[in-house]
């Protein structure tokens, strides 16, 4: 072999290859979980490979603007690139009022920032934080907070473990 020439190394498997990751660590980047509610923001992201979700600190709302600015720097923090919001059906699975609130509010997220967002059914999410934060010795007003917190990681979470055992050919269930 001549000393100018060099030895082809096989490329390492692109993250889109591996099985057992979320979509958005596919292209190289995290999943931003919401929990999006009247008064608060619940906020989790993925780590880098797309496999868990842990939550960052609940957004206090205040108006449309100051809401976007600061997604707007956690998006640019955690290098997200793709965002799941959580939908709030009725337990029947239709549809109400809020669940057109927030499909407008997800349209408004893909139109500001041009990433994919991903509506995911979070019915009993609340619940199911609320039971968890019950078992900690977090006083009522602090559980307040976190149960945000909390539903957004629980709402990313599923998301995740969905699609991860879904391939990238099948639909999406959103």
């Amino acid at each position: 072999m001549d000393r100018d020439e060099e030895k082809a190394v096989p490329a390492e498997p692109d993250a889109g290859d591996r099985k057992g990751v979320a979509p958005g660590a596919r292209r190289g980047g995290r999943v931003l979980g919401l929990d999006v509610g009247a008064r608060r923001i619940g906020l989790a992201v993925s780590d880098a490979l797309g496999i868990t979700a842990q939550g960052l600190e609940t957004l206090e709302r205040k108006n449309k603007r100051h809401d976007f600015e600061r997604l707007a720097r956690v998006m640019e923090g955690y290098e997200v690139k793709e965002i799941v919001v959580g939908l709030p059906l009725r337990l029947s699975g239709a549809e109400g009022t809020q669940a057109q609130k927030i499909q407008a509010f997800a349209e408004e997220l893909r139109r500001r920032f041009g990433l994919p967002v991903h509506l995911w059914d979070e019915r009993l999410t609340s619940a199911e934080a609320n039971r968890l934060l019950r078992e900690t010795d977090l006083s009522i007003q602090k559980r307040g907070k976190a149960v945000d917190r909390m539903a957004a990681v629980l709402i990313l979470q599923g998301w995740m473990e969905k699609n991860s055992r879904v391939g990238a050919s099948e639909p999406h269930p959103e």
